[in-house]
């Protein structure tokens, strides 16, 4: 049975989420930074070393704050990783939209939601009920900063607008956020929440 562990809670510095997703394929979804992800990671293998406790990273995006640990943990890990940009230093094999994943024991298909930056990604799994949404929408109904590079609020309302069409409104039940808490109860109504903020602020 899959588990999901957010490796970065209650750490204190500018840190993404970073999520250990154990299973079939065990995968960590963004690698965080500011932190060692390391020695969480060992911590969560019972401090083993085998290089093949870990299958793969998996990037919703390439901001720093969702990639600066990751030498550490292809040091420790000898792993890949896989992400939108294959022209990225962080990524080593491309997911393009559309795309599956398997995160855990559950196929995730890939939604490219540019409008934070880029190369962002979402993943959904019907079958875990589960997305996980980087930067894109947070908690509470607020969405991704766009005042940054890459930036662009009408792609990151499109990119919302997307992911609201793809999922299962009635079988969604966790959205596992790039900071702050995951989005649960009824997540598609945040989801909604969020697209009527980023149309209005």
């Amino acid at each position: 049975m899959t588990s999901i562990t957010n490796l970065a809670a209650g750490v204190q510095a500018f840190t993404s989420n970073a999520f250990l997703v154990e299973g079939d394929r065990t995968v960590l979804v963004d690698a965080g930074a500011n932190f060692d992800v390391v020695a969480a990671l060992r911590d969560r293998f019972d401090e083993s070393i085998d290089a093949d406790a870990l299958d793969a990273v998996v990037f919703t995006h390439t901001h720093p704050d969702h990639v600066e640990n990751l030498p550490d943990v292809r040091a420790a890990f000898d792993v890949e990783t896989w992400g939108f940009d294959p022209e990225s230093d962080y990524v080593d094999h491309a997911i393009a939209d559309g795309d599956t994943v398997d995160l855990g024991d559950d196929e995730y298909v890939a939604l490219h939601t540019p409008g934070h930056k880029n190369d962002h990604l979402v993943f959904y799994a019907p079958s875990a009920k589960a997305a996980f949404a980087g930067d894109l929408v947070f908690e509470g109904g607020s969405f991704g900063r766009t005042d940054l590079d890459e930036g662009d609020r009408d792609r990151l309302v499109e990119s919302i607008e997307y992911v609201i069409e793809t999922v299962d409104a009635d079988g969604l039940d966790a959205v596992y956020c790039g900071h702050g808490d995951a989005i649960t109860g009824t997540p598609v109504d945040s989801l909604r929440q969020s697209l009527r903020a980023a149309k209005t602020f």
